[in-house]
């Protein structure tokens, strides 16, 4: 059973064509980047897959079912996080909200996943304290708290340093292995995505490729994405 399955795909804002006949499948247990540049259709198609848009042709099924019925067994880590920074909270305390009255989201989790993620010694520092690499950090423990099977990650090395990118993708490598979970990898950094991700998805409203990145992300393939003087650098990490 796949974990996604994105069969024939499309769909128009209005006139306006985004999503063109698109089909992957996803089997349980991988790390997967999808790539392609702005304009190119990653959001909405993650906005289907996460159930929030339907497509205007197609089907996408998570686990053979409709991802609306799939929900609490994906889940999503957004670039960005808006909240008032005056705000007076604990990182554990934000944690502690996710509960929401579920018997299974016991108090003892947070601080295992606080500890897997790096934070338990800063459980109680306020979030308008963090530093981005931590901040996100305290937002894959919150998004781990519900026992998800699918994590997408959006961009997920924004506003951070190199070194703090660094540990956001070998902490999301930890998740995948250690925790058997599916990660969805929304990126513009090729660099990290040669290193880390099992396959790659790019898409350009078409799919343009798919595959083991050191196979499919070749300067025609960037060609194709993102115009003819684009070129792939190597990280050295």
């Amino acid at each position: 059973m796949n974990a996604i399955t994105v069969k024939h795909v499309s769909f128009s804002y209005d006139d306006l064509l985004i999503l063109d006949d698109i089909s992957f499948q996803i089997t349980p247990g991988e790390i997967i980047a999808i790539i392609g540049p702005n304009g190119s259709g990653k959001t909405t198609l993650i906005k289907q897959i996460l159930g929030l848009l339907s497509p205007d042709k197609g089907s996408i099924t998570l686990f053979d079912k409709a991802p609306k019925k799939q929900r609490t067994k994906i889940g999503y880590v957004p670039q960005r996080f808006e909240f008032d920074r005056t705000t007076p909270i604990t990182i554990y305390e934000f944690l502690k909200l996710e509960q929401c009255g579920n018997k299974h989201h016991a108090i003892s989790k947070i601080d295992t996943f606080l500890e897997l993620v790096g934070l338990n010694t800063h459980k109680h520092a306020r979030l308008s304290s963090l530093s981005g690499g931590q901040f996100q950090r305290a937002m894959i423990a919150r998004a781990l708290l519900h026992e998800k099977k699918i994590l997408i990650f959006d961009e997920p090395s924004t506003g951070i340093d190199i070194a703090g990118e660094k540990t956001i993708y070998d902490l999301i490598e930890k998740i995948n292995k250690e925790r058997d979970v599916t990660c969805i990898i929304v990126s513009h950094e090729l660099n990290i995505v040669t290193k880390y991700a099992h396959r790659v998805i790019c898409i350009n409203k078409k799919l343009v490729c798919m595959g083991i990145p050191e196979q499919v992300i070749t300067q025609d393939t960037l060609s194709s994405l993102y115009g003819k003087h684009t070129g792939l650098y190597h990280s050295h990490t």
